[in-house]
């Protein structure tokens, strides 16, 4: 096995939150004793994806305000809020709120454009303004001020009995410096940089230079840290499927094994206008994964991850999936648990 430039600081995994449309709690409540287990086996941060208008965690802000008061170490991560649903200025109380709460553990992800079925979804979303909405980076830009303490408004003071703030209220300390911004393009990378905010490279990226995803996603990572104050030392998080077998059954390792063969077709070449580009999913032993991250240029580039847990699963094999990671493949890369308490 190659030997890592340096050890793996940060472990992480990612989860969309499924539900039954005609049992909603159930897989809401799965999510959250899957945050408190990976709390116990020692992770350093748990992740919700964002899903809209389908069966899969709509709200992952309040979800996350759930978990906080669950969990008590564990930092907790959205990957990816799509800003095209939100009000900057309202988010940015949710957030600084759920911070407080989380006593300073939230690490809000975001991206830009356009909501998903946009035309479907328009009338409903933004009935008057549609055709006026800006869905590229003034709307982070507007966040990041807001989350940062700039002014709001040009009103403060006292009006009868109560006290109005020119400014987003809470305040969360250093809630401004957690902020990750999910990217995969170069601009996006690059963008990022530039306004100081963390990076979460895509496991979704478009071809601009290679047709090589590793390649791809190094060029990410190597345009952030050159535009960020910080440099070299600016926060980057790698998101990838990782399925670890070692303590799966046969009928496990078989369900993953068809999971990732059939998933791995549209990995072999670019799609779309925008020539979209899909990470490989990976399965295997520790070991044998381990190798894997080893060989891409990528991975060598980073010390902090967020491995994504399969769409469709159970919650028994999210159980297995996390274990495995956590003594198995986490530790095959340098990683360290981090302590109860």
């Amino acid at each position: 096995m190659p030997l890592p430039t340096q050890p793996l600081r940060k472990l992480g995994f990612l989860t969309i939150g499924l539900f039954d449309g005609a049992d909603p709690r159930a897989g809401h409540e799965s999510t959250l004793e899957i945050i408190e287990l990976g709390e116990r086996l020692g992770f350093d941060s748990a992740w919700l994806r964002h899903r809209h208008l389908q069966y899969g965690i709509s709200s992952p802000v309040a979800v996350l305000a759930a978990a906080s008061q669950r969990t008590s170490r564990i930092e907790l991560g959205t990957a990816v809020i799509p800003l095209g649903w939100e009000n900057p200025l309202r988010l940015a109380e949710d957030l600084a709120t759920v911070d407080l709460l989380s006593g300073g553990r939230l690490n809000p992800g975001v991206s830009v454009g356009p909501p998903m079925h946009f035309d479907q979804v328009k009338d409903a979303l933004y009935p008057d303004t549609a055709g006026t909405e800006d869905f590229g980076y003034e709307r982070v830009s507007r966040l990041l001020d807001f989350v940062r303490g700039k002014p709001a408004t040009d009103f403060s003071g006292a009006e009868g009995f109560e006290v109005f703030s020119d400014r987003v209220q809470p305040q969360a300390a250093g809630l401004g410096g957690r902020l990750w911004y999910g990217g995969g393009s170069l601009r996006s990378a690059q963008w990022a940089g530039e306004h100081g905010m963390n990076f979460l490279t895509s496991s979704v990226v478009k071809a601009e230079e290679s047709e090589d995803f590793a390649e791809i996603q190094l060029s990410h990572v190597r345009a952030f840290r050159a535009r960020h104050p910080d440099g070299e030392r600016a926060r980057v998080s790698q998101g990838l499927v990782v399925i670890p077998t070692d303590s799966a059954t046969a009928e496990q390792r078989a369900k993953y094994e068809a999971y990732v063969e059939k998933r791995t077709p549209r990995t072999a070449t670019t799609h779309g206008p925008a020539r979209l580009m899909f990470a490989p999913d990976l399965v295997g032993t520790s070991a044998e994964i381990a190798e894997r991250l080893y060989a891409q240029a990528a991975f060598r580039e980073i010390d902090e991850v967020a491995f994504a847990l399969p769409f469709t699963f159970e919650h028994a094999d999210y159980v297995q999936i996390l274990t495995d990671i956590a003594t198995g493949l986490g530790p095959a890369l340098g990683w360290q648990p981090s302590a109860q308490g």
